[in-house]
């Protein structure tokens, strides 16, 4: 007999079991990868947090720098604005006074004209006056003078020439250097004969000018008239330290005449012309020096024929010390060539004695 077989269990897993296991362990795979995902990124979170921030203050920091610009732009539009005001108002103010002043401008000039033209007005009535009271006095003294000179034509014949005083003391030089002006027509004029040297253009111009100052005399005064050259004299003679009165118009005529007879020669003794000033009896008040030139000797006669003009100015200075003090000199200079010295010393004498000093024109009296 056959005998049965036992039926023997052998364990086996379905398909679905097997994908059940398969998805259990990828989701188990997962949760160890998501386990391990929470972890690691966790430090690069912090730091990208960190950085944002960061970012994020960096952003709300420009955003308040960004508004405190546009403010700081906002207030400097509304004080450009303000000061454009003010400019403006400036301008304005400007153009205002500049109106001002052109126009005062024109007023003070139309008043400068009219101020200019009432001085030119008042100047001329002045001198018109003046005129008038001149020619009065002229006319006035006229009739006081004891003599009168008549030269060409009207004119004023000096100014600047002091010829008050009481007493009034000529001093003329008639050395030969008065025959001209030059050196060589002096030399040439000295050999003509006296009448011809009479005529001399200079000489009777120096006769000339003391005609005119003896007319200035006026009555109730005294004079004298000296001539010099290597000696000095008066023109007339016997009157030699005597004062003559200028009323008496005949003597005068007489003294005019008598220089005008005169011949220049010789040379210039100034120091003995300058005693006369000092041995005089009262002093004179007044001294009119006629002269052309430096002195060239301090005697009566020398022994040189020729004197530098360092010699010349010491015999002038030397001369000089014999002026008292307290009487102008007057100077009266003549044209001579050669002789530049000769202006600023008898300017600075006349400057010394408080007198004046003129250079006599070729056309007067």
């Amino acid at each position: 007999m056959v005998r049965k077989r036992r039926s023997s269990e052998i364990f086996s897993m379905s398909f679905l079991d097997c994908m059940s296991c398969g998805f259990g362990a990828v989701i188990l795979f997962f949760m160890i990868i998501n386990s391990r995902s929470d972890v690691e990124p966790s430090d690069q979170t912090k730091a990208l947090q960190a950085e944002t921030n960061k970012l994020e203050i960096e952003v709300l920091e420009g955003r308040k720098n960004l508004a405190l610009a546009r403010t700081s732009i906002q207030k400097l539009e509304t004080e450009e604005d303000e000061a454009s005001d003010q400019i403006s108002i400036i301008k304005a103010l400007i153009a205002e006074l500049q109106a001002e002043l052109v126009k005062y401008d024109k007023d003070t000039l139309a008043k400068i004209k009219s101020i200019e033209k009432l001085q030119s007005d008042i100047k001329s009535l002045e001198d018109e006056v003046k005129r008038l009271l001149a020619l009065k006095k002229e006319g006035e003294a006229a009739g006081e003078r004891a003599r009168a000179f008549k030269g060409e034509g009207d004119r004023q014949y000096l100014t600047g020439l002091k010829l008050g005083g009481e007493r009034t003391l000529i001093l003329v030089d008639r050395s030969t250097s008065m025959l001209h002006e030059t050196i060589v027509n002096i030399l040439r004029r000295k050999s003509l004969p006296e009448a011809e040297q009479l005529l001399s253009r200079k000489w009777r111009q120096v006769v000339a000018s003391v005609d005119w100052l003896s007319s200035q005399f006026r009555p109730g005064t005294e004079y004298q008239i000296y001539m010099f050259n290597n000696v000095t004299e008066p023109v007339l003679k016997g009157t030699d330290g005597l004062w003559l009165k200028a009323d008496d118009a005949d003597q005068l005529d007489e003294a005019v005449r008598q220089l005008r007879r005169t011949v220049p020669r010789n040379g210039t003794n100034m120091y003995a012309a300058f005693q006369v000033i000092r041995d005089m009896k009262p002093r004179p008040d007044n001294v009119i020096l006629l002269v052309d030139s430096m002195p060239t000797m301090d005697a009566a006669t020398s022994s040189k024929s020729v004197i530098g003009a360092g010699e010349r100015a010491n015999l002038f200075t030397a001369a000089t010390q014999l002026i008292p003090s307290g009487i102008p000199v007057n100077v009266m200079l003549y044209p001579m060539e050669g002789d530049p010295a000769a202006v600023t010393s008898f300017w600075s004498l006349a400057l010394k004695t408080r007198g004046s000093m003129i250079s006599v024109s070729h056309d007067w009296p």
